[in-house]
């Protein structure tokens, strides 16, 4: 499918949230976008350059027990450090992921100070950046409020993930 999952035993720990930890269960999640392939470019379409649009995205292999999805997705080339682009929340994992354009049910605040997706926009000659769409497998709803900030879901996702998924794609301008 293009993308890398990571999942580990029951018993094991592993670091997905910077210093949360989160347990998860055996899993193989996958994530992939009909617009671009994994490590390819995000075409201009879904950057700031283009319309702005998020880019389909599609999953397969959720865990059986998994009630809800969250999505995070940030360009950690960013001068200043991992710059957040897309905060969502409350998905439906029977979904098989949102079409073009199309916002998840709750959306916290990206790192452009609004709500929602904003999609790749890294600097002039600034090189290629890698933009990390991760698709996360949750036990149970996240307790947030509606425009949460990362750090916010971060931790509600603590201790709540079956099994997570990654898609990276790249864009320079």
């Amino acid at each position: 499918m293009g993308a890398r999952s990571r999942s580990t035993g029951s018993a094991d720990r592993f670091p997905l949230l910077g210093d949360y930890l989160c347990v998860l269960e055996s899993a193989a999640v996958e994530l992939s976008s009909s617009a671009f392939a994994a490590g390819q470019p995000i075409p201009r379409r879904y950057t700031c350059a283009g319309e702005d649009l998020s880019p389909p995205l599609a999953w397969r292999a959720v865990p059986a027990g998994a009630v809800s999805l969250a999505l995070i997705v940030d360009d950690p080339d960013a001068p200043l450090g991992t710059f957040t682009h897309w905060l969502a929340w409350g998905i439906n994992p029977d979904d098989g992921g949102p079409g073009e354009g199309e916002p998840a049910r709750r959306e916290g605040r990206n790192d452009f100070r609004t709500i929602g997706h904003r999609g790749p926009c890294p600097p002039r000659g600034h090189g290629p950046h890698r933009y990390f769409f991760r698709l996360y497998a949750l036990a149970r709803e996240p307790a947030v409020s509606p425009s949460a900030s990362r750090s916010e879901l971060e931790r509600a996702l603590n201790d709540n993930v079956l099994a997570v998924a990654e898609l990276v794609g790249t864009y320079e301008r």
